[in-house]
Formats: C-alpha cells, structure tokens, sequence
C-alpha cells in the first residue's frame, strides 16, 4: 500500500454556535489542510497520483473557502465550523472529486493554528 499527503493553506474566518469562549465571536485562521489518499498499485510512472494532480483537485474543493467567512458558506448554514467539521466536509467533497482516480482517500487533517489539529478517518 502506498500513501500520498498533499499540503495546502486557505485563510477564513469563522464563530462557533452553541460555545461559550473566545471562538463565539468572528475570528480568523490559517488553516492548513493536509489530505492522504493510498493506492495499491503504481501507474506506468511508477506513480499512485501525480501530486500536482492531487494538489489540483484539494484546491478546486477549499478554493471556495478562501477569504470568506465560512459561517457565510451555505455548507455550514446548519454545521459549525469546527475544525472537525472541516475536515469531515473536505472529506466528503474530494471524495467526490476523486471518484475516477485510482487511488482511494484516507484521511483529511484540518490545523487551525500549529499546535492544533483536527483529522477526520472514515
């Protein structure tokens, strides 16, 4: 089995509904998104995804998240957006984009600063 990462940035703002602290009110992040996809066999190249390829695909889903305020986006019109359920809906999005690919996506990590961070593993 191999596994690929890919790493990228996007910054947004975001407050937590039904908390009480610091993170009620707007604030914003750099959020890095690391996405891991494994493949079984190698293709010609002697690759599982081309990483640009993989890079491409994660940007088209979390381009739209990009200096926006993510309470705004319709996706989380009834979701928080907690760093957990970022990652669970970036998941779900590059599934999808993923679905001719050969390789088979494994897990998303969401950071919202450096020392913290949320991954979600179906």
């Amino acid at each position: 089995m191999y596994q690929i990462s890919v790493q990228t940035y996007f910054a947004a703002a975001h407050f937590l509904r039904h908390y009480r602290g610091k993170c009620e009110n707007l604030h914003g992040h750099n959020w890095k998104v690391e996405v891991t996809v494994a493949a079984s066999a190698l293709d010609k190249a002697g690759m599982a995804i081309d990483f640009s390829v993989l890079k491409e695909k994660v940007h088209s889903v979390i381009e739209p998240f990009d200096h926006s305020n993510l309470n705004e986006s319709s996706y989380f019109s009834d979701l928080n957006p907690s760093s957990e359920n970022i990652a669970a809906l970036i998941f779900k999005l590059l599934t999808h984009e993923l679905q001719s690919s050969e390789v088979t996506l494994t897990k998303v990590s969401v950071w919202e600063s450096e020392s913290s961070v949320a991954t979600y593993i179906p």
